[in-house]
C-alpha cells in the first residue's frame, strides 16, 4: 500500500494537470482572446460553447479507447498530439480570417483532449484502489486546478503584461500559446518516462470488425441498463446548471466597463483575482473535498458539499449590484465562491465515480462525463445572449435559480454508505 501510494504521487498530480491544462485553454482563456479580439459576449458564448462538443460526443469513441492498445498509450500520444495543436492556435491569431482557423484548431484541441481524458480517468480507475481513488480525488481536483492557474492565471496575466506594453493582442497570444504547446509536448515526453505499466492496463486488441461493432454497442446498452439511469442522467445534466453560466461570463464580467455593468479589469487583474487567487481557493476546497469524503464517505457529504458548492454564487450578485472598487474585497468574493465550487464539485466527481463501478467502468464514465459536459455546453451557449437580454445583476440572479433544480434531485439519489470511507 505505502508503494503504491508513493508511485501515485508521481503521475496523478502531473496527469490531471495535462487533463486541466488543455481545457482551461479552450473553455475559459478562449473567451477571454476573443474578448480581447473584440467578440461581443454572445459571439464569444456562442463559438465557444462549441468547444464543449466532443466532450459531449466522446462516448462515441471511448470503447475503442477502452478497447484498443493501453490507456497509456492514449495518454501518452494525445499529450504529444495537443502540444502540436496548441502551438497551431497562436500562430493563426495575427492571420487574416484567424476566427475561423482558431476555431477549428481549438476544436482540435477540444478533440484530443476529450480522447485523453477517456484514458486519463481509465487509468486512474485501473491504477488505483477503492480507498486511494477516494483519497486522490481530492489530490487530482487539486492539481487539475493548479493547471487552471497556469492557464487562465498565468498565461491570462502574461499577456495582460504584453498587451500594456503596447504588444498587439493576437500577437501577444500567439506567442503565449506557441510557448503553452512546447511545455505540454514536454509533459507528453514526461509521462512517456514515468507513468507505470499496471498489469490492469493490459494492450487490447479486436481481431475482426464484427467483434469491434458488438462490443461497441453492448457498451452503450450495458451503461443505459444500469440501476436508476434516467435520475442520474438528470442530475447530471442539472447539477451544475448555473455554473456551466457563470462559467462562461466570469472573465466578460470582470473585463466589461463599469457603465456596461462590469468591474474594468485589465488582463493582468482577471489572471491575478479569477485566475490564480480564485483558483487557489478552489483548490483548496479540492483538497478538503477529498480529505472528506475519505473520512465519512459520499454519501455523508454530497449534501454539505452541494449548498456549499452553490451558495457563494451570489457573491457574483452582490459584485454586479455594487461594484465595488476594493479588488482585495473583489479577490475574497471570487475566492469564497470558487472554495465552495471546489469543495461541492468533489462530491459530484465522486458521485460519477461510484455510479460507474463494474464492468467497462472507463467507457462508462466517458459516457457519463459526456452527459455532463452536454449540461454545460447548451447552457453555456446561450448564456451571453441570456446576459445581454438583461444585465450582468439580473443574470447572475438567474444564475442562483439555476442551482435549484440540481439541489432538488440529492434526496433521490442512492448512495452506499460506506462508498469512499477509508476502509
Amino acid at each position: 500500500m505505502r508503494k503504491s501510494f508513493a508511485k501515485a504521487w508521481q503521475w496523478v498530480p502531473s496527469l490531471y494537470f495535462a487533463q486541466g491544462f488543455p481545457y482551461i485553454i479552450v473553455i475559459i482563456v478562449s473567451t477571454v482572446i476573443y474578448k480581447n479580439l473584440g467578440l461581443t459576449n454572445a459571439q464569444i458564448t456562442f463559438y465557444t460553447g462549441w468547444f464543449y462538443l466532443p466532450w459531449v460526443l466522446k462516448p462515441l469513441w471511448s470503447p475503442f479507447v477502452d478497447h484498443l492498445r493501453t490507456k497509456r498509450f492514449w495518454v501518452v500520444s494525445t499529450q504529444v498530439v495537443m502540444g502540436v495543436m496548441l502551438a497551431a492556435i497562436g500562430l493563426t491569431l495575427p492571420l487574416d480570417g484567424y476566427l475561423k482557423w482558431s476555431i477549428i484548431f481549438f476544436w482540435l484541441v477540444a478533440f484530443s483532449s476529450a480522447t485523453h481524458d477517456i484514458a486519463a480517468d481509465g487509468f486512474y480507475m485501473l491504477g488505483l484502489n477503492e480507498h486511494l481513488q477516494s483519497y486522490f480525488v481530492g489530490i487530482r481536483s487539486t492539481f487539475w486546478r493548479v493547471a487552471s492557474i497556469a492557464g487562465q492565471g498565468g498565461l491570462v496575466y502574461l499577456s495582460g503584461l504584453l498587451i500594456e506594453n503596447e504588444m498587439p493582442a493576437a500577437r501577444a497570444w500567439m506567442f503565449i500559446l506557441a510557448g503553452a504547446g512546447v511545455l505540454y509536448f514536454a509533459i507528453g515526453f514526461y509521462h512517456m518516462v514515468v507513468m507505470p505499466r499496471p498489469i490492469s492496463d493490459p494492450e487490447m486488441k479486436i481481431s475482426n470488425g464484427r467483434e469491434a461493432i458488438i462490443e461497441y454497442f453492448r457498451t452503450f446498452v450495458s451503461f443505459f441498463k444500469r440501476n436508476n439511469i434516467g435520475l442520474f442522467i438528470l442530475f447530471v445534466l442539472f447539477y451544475r446548471l448555473g455554473e456551466a453560466q457563470l462559467t462562461k461570463l466570469a472573465a466578460p464580467f470582470l473585463l466589461d466597463s463599469r457603465e456596461a455593468g462590469g468591474l474594468a479589469f485589465n488582463n493582468e487583474q482577471v489572471g491575478w483575482a479569477y485566475g490564480t487567487v480564485g483558483v487557489v481557493g478552489l483548490v483548496v476546497g479540492g483538497i478538503l473535498g477529498g480529505m472528506a469524503t475519505a473520512r465519512h464517505g459520499l454519501k455523508f457529504w454530497i449534501w454539505p458539499m452541494a449548498l456549499l458548492m452553490n451558495l457563494p454564487d451570489l457573491a457574483y450578485v452582490y459584485l454586479a449590484y455594487v461594484q465595488p472598487e476594493n479588488f482585495v474585497f473583489i479577490q475574497a468574493m471570487i475566492a469564497l465562491e470558487q472554495f465552495g465550487y471546489g469543495f461541492g464539485f468533489t462530491a459530484f466527481t465522486l458521485y460519477l465515480i461510484y455510479f460507474v463501478q463494474g464492468n467497462n467502468k472507463t467507457s462508462h464514465y466517458a459516457i457519463a462525463t459526456g452527459i455532463m459536459a452536454l449540461g454545460m455546453m447548451i447552457p453555456g451557449m446561450i448564456s451571453g445572449w441570456i446576459q445581454e437580454q438583461l444585465n450582468y445583476g439580473m443574470f447572475f440572479i438567474w444564475v442562483f435559480i439555476c442551482t435549484i433544480p440540481g439541489l432538488a434531485m440529492i434526496p433521490f439519489l442512492k448512495i452506499d454508505s460506506t462508498f469512499g470511507k477509508k476502509k
